[in-house]
């Protein structure tokens, strides 16, 4: 008797992959329009800056696996574009740094912190890029 239900949950499983399988062509069949990206369009109003001053970054915002907009206090906004893509950066939206120094650099690193079950985890790190100041550009809806 304890063989069936092991039975009756692995043929659940072999179904269930099955239908998985015959259904993949219509999940990977995708629209040809172009993609909405989630980073905001954005004009570059200066030169590219090395660091900037821990103190004055009013608040985050995490755009993709490779841009995040440090926006400071005063309203202006430095647009970080990793050299790199950081695996889950974009989905988690949370990251972490660590430096001695009262300014965010170009050479230090990040850790993305991920959400799993209510606890906080740390994922990939990764390395800045450096901070261009920017004006975002409102789009039309």
């Amino acid at each position: 008797m304890a063989h069936r239900p092991r039975t009756f949950f692995a043929a659940a499983l072999i179904t269930s992959g099955a239908a998985l399988f015959a259904l993949q062509p219509l999940a990977l069949a995708k629209d040809d329009g172009p993609k909405q990206s989630r980073v905001p369009a954005a004009e570059v109003i200066g030169e590219p800056v090395q660091c900037i001053n821990l103190s004055q970054i009013r608040s985050t915002q995490v755009r993709d696996d490779q841009t995040i907009d440090f926006i400071m206090n005063g309203g202006k906004v430095y647009r970080n574009e990793l050299p790199y893509q950081c695996s889950t950066l974009g989905f988690d939206r949370a990251f972490s740094y660590a430096t001695s120094i009262s300014q965010l650099c170009n050479v230090d690193i990040i850790t993305v912190v991920r959400n799993i079950g209510g606890r906080l985890d740390n994922g990939g790190s990764c390395g800045l890029g450096q901070f261009t100041p920017v004006k975002l550009v409102k789009t039309p809806k």
